[in-house]
């Protein structure tokens, strides 16, 4: 028998040995795909097995490559290479259908067993809202007995929603699930702020597309820096490089960049080819420099407004936060208030001074211009009911050696008088914010340094109890999720939902059946379209189902958030860096 034909015998059987081993692995993984933890032992077992005939198959490429194989004989040495490649690309899939496998059943939660969590959250608060605005109804009914009952009733209440939702923290930590959120939160911020740093910084700014955005719209700072995330976002979305004109800023004539980093590092100059004044993404394609108005000046509008998320990112998204828009919106804020070193050594110092330590929560007050105009005058005692409310929670997880309270205010008598009704409480502050936040004190360099400290301590606490009609303390909330892997529910606003100024329709999607109880309700389907115009805190929302026409009320639990979505530049070559970096 000739050398060769014998070997070729022997890889022949290598051959039957490998395909019935790829066979067993693909059985396998369809059998033991409802058994995790035992298909991820199993696995675990076989990927060791593959690296051995891996190593086996170099050995038979090189035994190959040294035979010398006759005339005639060509044909079948070809076709055994042929096959050993085939089998070496299978090899290859299963490898990586194997490490896909065990990254879904140990990476974290399912996204179902995410939403879900969310959905009984919020549907056990908004029972809790539901039950205690009716009980207080029944309270002015009957006399004296019956408002006692009432308030046992509201207190035994209290007693169990704090359990369920101390149970539910705990679920939401359990078996290396919380580990998993904070890494998918710091990897998906990872990713989002090397996009923005690779579009910010292009190599040649004379060649580069460029987006310009005026800072000084007639508004204050909360607002100012929200015109901007608008602008960013754009910028993002048409892949433009934005440039932020800031010279002359109503709070720093120096302009953003002696307040924050500059939003780049490469390109600040405007100048190009050809400039334009906004007319659309197609329209603009050509033109190197486009101006963009304020947003209640767009036409027409891109898909890239709020409250829409990156379609790319969406599922992610969606399995880790309970608002995907208010996260995303968050990232070009992340960016924007990168202190310069002065201004990080002024929060540093004045973290000290002010003894800011948790557990502590935030109460936002916003008077003067506000109240009468764009929101309600609102007394201390209902910011604090929820503040107690909020320290019971906390109660129930952590040591609270003293309820402290951040308080930020433009009315610079409240201090003392929030002291005074509530001794109990250890209010930190700094007056001299809320005389520079006055009217007449608003726009200037300290009032400035003022609204920031504000903003940054407010985002810095365990919960926020405001008015989310103020800017202010959107800006606050919206960078609390920077600092969390989920805190779209540390809040509790007295007045409106969320929302951004300018966004496209907030829309939430019927799940439940609801049949109209009095002149005020509307009636649901399951898949009805509902506009949302606000949650009343009492169980029930206001919006109007667009399939009917109708505006009114209809119970919060019966509907869900309408996620959407919108194809954003990906930016491959920035992620190709990140992961270059991460190796």
């Amino acid at each position: 028998m000739r050398p060769w034909a014998g070997s070729w015998r022997w890889i022949t059987l290598v051959l039957l040995a490998w395909g019935t081993l790829l066979f067993y692995i693909g059985g396998h993984l369809v059998r033991d795909s409802e058994h995790p933890e035992r298909s991820s032992r199993e696995l675990s077992k076989i990927l060791a097995k593959l690296e051995r005939l891996k190593q086996q198959n170099e050995d038979l490429r090189r035994m190959a490559e040294s035979l010398r194989i006759p005339e005639g004989q060509a044909d079948a040495g070809s076709l055994a290479a042929g096959r050993l490649r085939s089998l070496e690309d299978q090899l290859t899939r299963a490898k990586q259908k194997i490490h896909s496998f065990q990254k879904l059943t140990g990476d974290g939660p399912g996204p179902t067993q995410e939403e879900l969590r969310r959905r009984v959250e919020n549907g056990v608060k908004e029972f809790w809202y539901f039950v205690r605005s009716e009980v207080k109804k029944l309270a002015n009914v009957e006399p004296s007995e019956r408002q006692k009952y009432a308030d046992t009733l509201l207190q035994d209440l209290g007693h169990q929603e704090r359990s369920i939702m101390t149970d539910l923290y705990y679920l939401s930590q359990a078996d290396g699930v919380g580990e998993w959120r904070m890494k998918e939160a710091k990897d998906l911020s990872d990713l989002v702020q090397n996009r923005i740093t690779y579009l910010q910084n292009p190599p040649d700014c004379s060649k580069a597309r460029k987006l310009v955005c005026n800072i000084n719209k007639g508004c204050g700072y909360g607002c100012q820096l929200h015109h901007v995330v608008y602008c960013f976002m754009i910028a993002y979305g048409t892949q433009r490089t934005l440039i932020l004109e800031s010279h002359n800023w109503r709070y720093a004539p120096g302009g953003w960049e002696t307040v924050f980093l500059p939003v780049s590092n490469t390109c600040t100059d405007r100048s190009g080819a050809t400039t334009g004044h906004w007319s659309g993404e197609a329209h603009d394609k050509d033109v190197q420099v486009v101006e963009l108005p304020i947003v209640d000046s767009l036409h027409p509008r891109p898909p890239y407004l709020p409250l829409a998320i990156p379609e790319d990112l969406a599922p992610r998204l969606q399995r880790l936060h309970g608002d995907p828009s208010v996260w995303w919106v968050s990232q070009f804020v992340k960016y924007l208030v990168r202190p310069q070193a002065w201004l990080e050594k002024e929060i540093q110092q004045s973290t000290a001074k002010l003894g800011f330590k948790h557990p502590i929560i935030g109460v936002h007050v916003r008077r003067t211009d506000k109240v009468g105009t764009e929101a309600a005058f609102h007394p201390i005692e209902e910011y604090m009911l929820h503040v107690e409310e909020q320290f019971q929670h906390l109660a129930r997880r952590v040591h609270v050696d003293k309820k402290r309270v951040y308080l930020a205010t433009d009315d610079p008598s409240l201090l003392q008088e929030a002291k005074t009704k509530y001794p109990d409480y250890e209010f930190i502050s700094d007056n001299s914010i809320s005389w520079s936040a006055g009217l007449h004190n608003r726009y200037t360099e300290n009032s400035l340094r003022g609204v920031i400290l504000d903003i940054h301590f407010l985002s810095q606490t365990d919960f926020l109890v405001c008015t989310f009609s103020s800017q202010v303390c959107r800006v606050a909330y919206e960078i609390m999720q920077t600092l969390h892997p989920d805190a779209s529910s540390f809040f509790y606003s007295l007045d409106d939902i969320y929302y951004f100024g300018g966004q496209n329709a907030h829309n939430q999607i019927a799940v439940y059946p609801h049949q109209p109880r009095n002149s005020e309700d509307i009636p649901l389907e399951p898949g009805d379209v509902i506009g949302v115009a606000g949650n009343h805190w009492d169980g029930y929302s206001k919006g109007i189902n667009r399939k009917l026409g109708r505006t009114g009320l209809y119970p919060s639990y019966k509907v869900r958030e309408k996620i959407e979505t919108v194809k954003y530049p990906m930016y491959p070559e920035a992620d190709k860096l990140l992961n270059s970096q991460n190796k």
